[in-house]
């Protein structure tokens, strides 16, 4: 019985070799693949730092000219149902007279709701809501005061208090974060 001195091959004219290294290769690639995966998993935030990313607010308890404050990544949130004074006293401010000009409409989504980050920009300070000489926010810790949309018209906060990312889930419902 002679031997053939050729590499034995399949029907379509693939070595069994070549065919032997590519599915070693691919298994090889596979049981990697299986074993780095739990190390890159484990980098991925965990439940409790998810649930903090997101905050769910029912509107509907909240009257007109009525404020709450929740809690968004362990930071105060105000939301303010607006009265329609409010609204068209915050959108009457000239922009000049704003040290960190910014129009109303382009803080708010809704004109009645406004929803904001209740941390003074000047040292972080929790700032009194319907205070102040704008009928606003009032920081008490350095003399900021904020108007009824949020923005700094007096004292030594560089900024007006930051809008966080929000949208409105349906009318009476929003998702902060």
């Amino acid at each position: 019985m002679a031997t053939d001195s050729k590499d034995s091959s399949t029907g379509n004219g693939i070595k069994r070799r070549d065919f032997i290294y590519v599915a070693s290769a691919g298994l090889g690639i596979i049981a990697t693949g299986s074993a780095v995966w739990p190390l890159i998993d484990q980098m991925n935030p965990s439940a409790d730092v998810l649930a903090m990313s997101i905050t769910d607010v029912d509107l509907s308890s909240i009257a007109v000219g009525q404020s709450i404050t929740v809690v968004w990544q362990s930071k105060p949130v105000f939301i303010r149902h607006r009265t329609p004074e409010e609204i068209a006293e915050a959108r009457a401010v000239p922009l000049e007279d704003l040290p960190d000009p910014q129009t109303d409409e382009d803080r708010v989504q809704r004109a009645e709701w406004l929803i904001m980050v209740g941390i003074c920009t000047h040292l972080g300070c929790v700032p009194l809501g319907e205070q102040g000489l704008y009928g606003g926010w009032f920081c008490p810790c350095h003399g900021s005061h904020y108007d009824t949309s949020g923005r700094i018209r007096q004292g030594p906060a560089p900024d007006n208090l930051v809008i966080p990312n929000y949208e409105f889930l349906d009318d009476n419902h929003i998702r902060i974060g």
